[in-house]
């Protein structure tokens, strides 16, 4: 089955549709990553099967997983708790949703998990073998963040 998307542009547009209309972030452009290691505090992860088996994530520092956080519940956020677990979750919910909708408009139908946040220092998330990797940086006011995608297309 071939697929007819371009992956990077429909996570940044996704994700850049999520943060204008849900957080009132404008989002700065996008820059596609080849790193292995990223600096991050909070990572909330959403299981793909079906046409599309993987994960997509989402992988903040602190301080972004706050500002995203504060947006999203309209309160300033001190600490990584509950609150944040659970936003940075929704994000990665609706990112994900956004994606999945993207793979329907070419008849590729994917089910969504539900997310599981990690919040932590020092963390290492070890996905599928063989998967593509997508990695994608957006930055906000607090700082950068990154969209994952590691994914196998189910002929």
């Amino acid at each position: 089955m071939a697929v007819e998307l371009d992956l990077v542009n429909e996570i940044s547009l996704g994700t850049k549709d999520v943060f204008s209309t849900m957080l009132m972030i404008d989002l700065e452009d996008v820059k596609v990553e080849c790193a292995t290691a990223i600096q991050s505090n909070v990572t909330s992860m959403i299981g793909l099967g079906g046409g599309l088996r993987g994960m997509l994530s989402v992988h903040c520092p602190e301080l972004v997983a706050r500002e995203i956080t504060g947006a999203l519940l309209g309160m300033e956020v001190d600490d990584l708790g509950d609150d944040v677990k659970d936003a940075i979750g929704e994000l990665a919910n609706m990112v994900a949703g956004n994606l999945k909708i993207s793979f329907a408009g070419v008849g590729v139908d994917i089910e969504l998990a539900i997310p599981t946040s990690v919040i932590g220092k020092s963390f290492r998330i070890c996905g599928l073998s063989g998967a593509t990797r997508i990695l994608v940086e957006f930055g906000m006011p607090a700082g950068s963040f990154w969209i994952e995608l590691l994914y196998v297309i189910n002929t």
